[in-house]
């Protein structure tokens, strides 16, 4: 028994293969193929003298004709094997493909696995420079910083007695300048009242803009004066030293002028006729200008060293930081390298899934083909031939020999037709129809 319709394969279809419309050369003859047709035709011309014509009979007669034409085909073994060729050099091909996309696939699952390694490798380092990060502070040499691990404690403390020192030199120098340049002295007030006034600040400013500004101001020199101190002391060279010295003296001078003016103030209050002029010699025997230059340039040197070391612990502290700072930096270039791994490995996955899915597609056609190879190939267009040619006969029959008026011949005759379409549609057979396959069932 022939089963139903598996496949139909037509020329302008899609999964027809290209070689489907070649030409089948028949291994019979042109002479074998007239018999062939006569006996169709001399068929039907019988099979309609038999049943008069019938519709009905001919469905039945044509279900038959194309068993036997079925039958026919599956004896012509060179034929079939012709017919198959093209769907055998096809499946090869598919199998070739299928092997290279079982290549392409192991070495993307290689390459997936790689990036994964990668990765991982990256967040390894990530973790490391994190732990590197709060072990830096604490143990600082372990990772070849030369910084001090109690530089944060020393920083704080020197800060503490730094700004309290930096208040004093504003006060001092502020009360100082006022009372040096700008403030008349009173011979009922104390020399400590006259040297140090605690309301040289606002006095200097109700005394005008001018004398405001000199006294607001003039401790900054001072503090700049120690700044560039401590710059010069960074790099070490005799030229600095020099610079240092001559800083320092500068510093010196500057106070000893403040204590000669206000000891001279001091001095004017208690001149007589018989007093001589007052010069430096006087000056230099005064305690009180000796005090005057102690109590500012001493502190002032002491606010040096203090600032100094507090800048040297901080710079030690920079270290320590800095490093961070470029730890965090190669962290972050880590993370941003792994968004672009992740997407090449988003890539190759996506490749991978295309991969496998002609390989599937591949594979489904390999099978596909086999049972085609297995199947039994009708050439549907040549039974079209045949089958015309038992119509024709069909057809003479009803025409020449068939006793009926002219009407009924004609509506015999489209019934007949409609049987034979009928017939042609239900085997998958048209003029632009080439094979048809069976499959044999058990």
């Amino acid at each position: 028994m022939i089963a139903q319709i598996e496949e139909f394969f037509n020329p302008k279809t899609a999964e027809a293969p290209q070689d489907e419309n070649v030409e089948i050369k028949e291994p019979v003859t042109e002479e074998a193929e007239e018999v062939r047709k006569r006996t169709y035709h001399e068929a039907g011309f019988r099979d309609g003298s038999r049943n008069s014509g019938s519709p009905l009979a001919l469905s039945i007669c044509l279900n038959a004709i194309y068993a036997k034409f079925q039958n026919e085909e599956k004896e012509l073994v060179d034929k079939q094997q012709l017919a198959k060729e093209p769907y055998i050099n096809e499946q090869k091909t598919k199998e070739t493909e299928v092997k290279t996309l079982a290549i392409s696939e192991e070495s993307k699952k290689q390459q997936i696995t790689q990036v994964e390694i990668n990765i991982r490798k990256v967040k390894d380092n990530i973790e490391e420079l994190k732990f590197e990060i709060n072990e830096l502070a604490r143990d600082p040499e372990k990772y070849h910083i030369s910084a001090s691990k109690g530089a944060s404690t020393k920083f704080w403390i020197g800060l503490i007695i730094l700004m309290p020192l930096s208040l004093y030199l504003f006060t001092f120098y502020i009360s100082t300048s006022y009372s040096a340049f700008f403030k008349p002295f009173d011979a009922t007030s104390t020399i400590i009242m006259n040297v140090l006034d605690s309301k040289a600040f606002s006095k200097a400013w109700q005394d005008g803009s001018l004398e405001g500004a000199f006294v607001t101001f003039i401790p900054f020199v001072f503090l700049g004066l120690g700044y560039l101190i401590h710059m010069f002391g960074e790099v070490k060279s005799v030229v600095n030293y020099i610079k240092i010295g001559l800083l320092l003296l500068t510093t010196f001078v500057f106070d000893a002028i403040l204590a000669y003016q206000i000891e001279e103030k001091i001095y004017e209050l208690t001149k007589t006729f018989d007093t001589p002029a007052f010069n430096l010699p006087i000056a230099f025997g005064k305690i009180q200008f000796w005090g005057i230059i102690f109590a500012g340039f001493v502190v002032y040197l002491i606010w040096g060293v203090v600032f100094d070391f507090i800048m040297k612990e901080h710079r030690e502290k920079d270290k320590i930081k800095h490093e961070q700072l470029r730890i965090k930096k190669d962290i972050q270039i880590h993370q941003d390298r792994i968004t672009d791994i992740e997407i090449q490995k988003e890539k190759l996955i996506a490749e991978l899934s295309d991969i496998k899915k002609l390989s599937l597609e591949a594979q489904g056609r390999i099978v596909t083909l086999q049972r085609i190879i297995d199947a039994v190939i009708i050439p549907t267009k040549e039974y079209v031939l045949y089958a015309s040619e038992y119509m024709q006969g069909w057809i003479t029959f009803v025409n020449e020999k068939l006793r009926i008026s002219q009407h009924e011949k004609f509506d015999l005759q489209n019934e007949c037709r409609a049987c034979y379409d009928e017939n042609l549609k239900s085997v998958g057979a048209s003029e632009d129809s080439q094979n048809s396959v069976y499959l044999s069932t058990l």
